[in-house]
C-alpha cells in the first residue's frame, strides 16, 4: 500500500554546521571543559560523528548508547555511563565494550560496579532542587551531600577510584540561581570528601543548559539568561579549583543546548477546523502531521515555533495545534494554548516546525497509530544561522 499523500516528505534536517558552531561557542564560553553529548538528545550517527570529529565524547545511559557512540568513532575513554540506574549486566556489558567511568548515587549500585567493573572509576551524582528547569529531574537521580560521601568511601573500600561528583540542574534549565546552589552543594562535598581523605580528580555539571528557539505556551520566546549562566559557571569552576587540594577538570553534558535549535521538522498540514467545545464557544483546531508521538514529545512543556512558507503575510487566527493521533495528549500545550496560524491554510500544505533538534527521534514510537518515526536528513547551512538550509 502507498503511503498517503504527503507523508512520504515528512522529516527531521540537522544542520551539521550549526551544531558545530553551537559546539565551538560553548568551548569559547568554558574553555577547557570536556564536553560528554548527551547521547539521548540525538542518537543520530551522523550528528555523533560530527561531534566525535570536533573532539566531543558522550555521555551514555546504556550499553547500545555505548556501542553507538563508539561506532561514531569515540575512545572509549571519552565515553562514560551516566545513568545512575543499570543492571549488572549492563554494567559488565559497558565494561567489556571500554568504558571505565561510571555515575553512581547509591552503595547498592557501587557494589554492583566494583564486582562487575573492578578498579573502575565513579562519580556520584548530588541531588538537587530542578527549581528553575522545565523538566527538574530532581527525585529519580541523585543523592544528598552526607550520602555521596558514604558512597565514595564505599567505593574506595570496594577497590574502585572516587573519581568525582556531579550535579544535573534540570532539563531547559532557565536561571542561574539553580547552578549556583548547585555549585554551592559542590563545594561543601568536596569538603567534606577532603576530610575522609578522598581527593577526586574532576566535577561534572551535568546537563540543563537550555535551548534559545523554544516559545512557552503562551507563545512567548522563552528567554534563559545564557550570558548570567556562563558567568555563574565560569565563577563556580576557579572556585572549586582554588578548593580543591589537586588540579580538577570539569565535565559538562550539553544534548538539547547542542542540538535544537538546528533541527527543523519538515511537515505538512493535516486539516484546520473549527467547532463548538464542550464548555461553550468556538475553537480552531489545526492538525499537522506529526506530533507528540512522531518528533514532538516535548510540546506539553514548550512551543516550537511554526513556519508556512509562502502565507508568512496572510491574516492569522488562533488555533489549537495538535498531532494526527487518536490520543488527546498529542496536542500542544495539553491543547489549552492556541497559537496563530494562517487562515488559509489547507491540507497538504507545508510547515516547518523550528527548535526541534532535541529528543525528536529518541523519544519517537515505533509506529503508534501506524505512523512511522520521522526519517533524519542532515546537512550543512550557513554556519551560525539555525534551520536556515531546511527551510530553503
Amino acid at each position: 500500500m502507498s503511503a498517503p499523500k504527503g507523508r512520504t516528505t515528512d522529516r527531521i534536517v540537522y544542520d551539521l554546521t550549526g551544531i558545530e558552531h553551537q559546539y565551538d561557542t560553548l568551548l569559547g564560553e568554558l574553555p577547557g571543559t570536556h564536553i560528554r553529548f548527551a547521547l539521548k538528545a540525538c542518537p543520530v550517527d551522523e550528528v555523533l560523528r560530527c561531534l566525535a570529529e570536533r573532539g566531543a565524547g558522550f555521555d551514555a545511559a546504556s550499553p547500545a548508547e555505548i556501542a553507538q557512540a563508539l561506532d561514531a568513532g569515540a575512545h572509549p575513554d571519552r565515553i562514560h555511563y551516566g545513568n545512575t540506574i543499570k543492571s549488572d549486566h549492563d554494567i559488565a556489558e559497558a565494561h567489556r565494550l571500554g568504558v571505565r567511568t561510571f555515575a553512581t548515587d547509591s552503595v547498592e549500585d557501587v557494589t554492583a560496579i566494583a564486582a562487575h567493573a573492578p578498579r573502575a572509576r565513579v562519580f556520584c551524582r548530588l541531588a538537587t532542587s530542578g527549581e528553575g528547569a522545565l523538566w527538574g529531574l530532581n527525585r529519580k537521580f541523585g543523592c544528598a551531600p552526607d550520602d555521596a560521601v558514604r558512597v565514595l568511601e564505599a567505593a574506595r573500600a570496594a577497590g574502585l577510584v572516587p573519581a568525582g561528583l556531579s550535579v544535573h540542574v534540570g532539563s531547559q534549565q532557565m536561571t542561574g540561581e539553580a547552578w549556583q546552589q548547585a555549585l554551592d552543594t559542590l563545594a561543601g562535598t568536596l569538603t567534606a570528601l577532603a576530610g575522609r581523605g578522598i581527593v577526586i580528580d574532576h566535577v561534572n555539571l551535568g546537563g540543563g543548559l537550555p535551548a534559545l528557539g523554544y516559545l512557552d505556551r503562551h507563545g512567548t520566546p522563552l528567554e534563559p539568561p545564557l550570558d548570567k549562566i556562563f558567568t555563574v559557571l565560569r565563577e563556580g569552576m576557579e572556585r572549586l579549583s582554588a578548593q580543591a587540594a589537586a588540579p580538577l577538570d570539569f565535565v559538562l553534558e550539553p544534548g538539547r543546548h547542542l542540538v535544537a535549535d538546528h533541527g527543523v521538522i519538515r511537515a505538512r498540514v493535516v486539516r484546520l477546523t473549527e467547532r463548538a467545545q464542550p464548555g461553550g464557544g468556538r475553537t480552531r483546531w489545526l492538525y499537522l502531521s506529526v506530533g507528540k508521538f512522531n518528533g514532538l514529545y516535548e510540546m506539553d512543556q514548550v512551543t516550537h515555533p511554526l513556519v508556512f512558507p509562502g502565507r508568512e503575510t496572510e491574516e492569522h487566527v488562533p488555533a489549537v495545534v495538535a498531532g494526527p493521533t487518536c490520543d488527546s495528549d498529542d496536542a500542544y500545550g495539553d491543547g489549552r494554548y492556541p497559537v496563530r496560524v494562517p487562515r488559509s491554510v489547507r491540507s497538504g500544505d507545508p510547515v516547518r516546525i523550528l527548535s526541534a533538534g532535541a529528543y525528536a527521534t529518541s523519544y519517537t514510537t515505533q509506529g503508534f497509530n501506524g505512523i512511522r518515526p520521522l526519517p533524519c536528513v542532515c546537512t550543512r547551512g550557513e554556519e551560525g544561522s539555525p534551520g536556515r538550509t531546511a527551510l530553503t
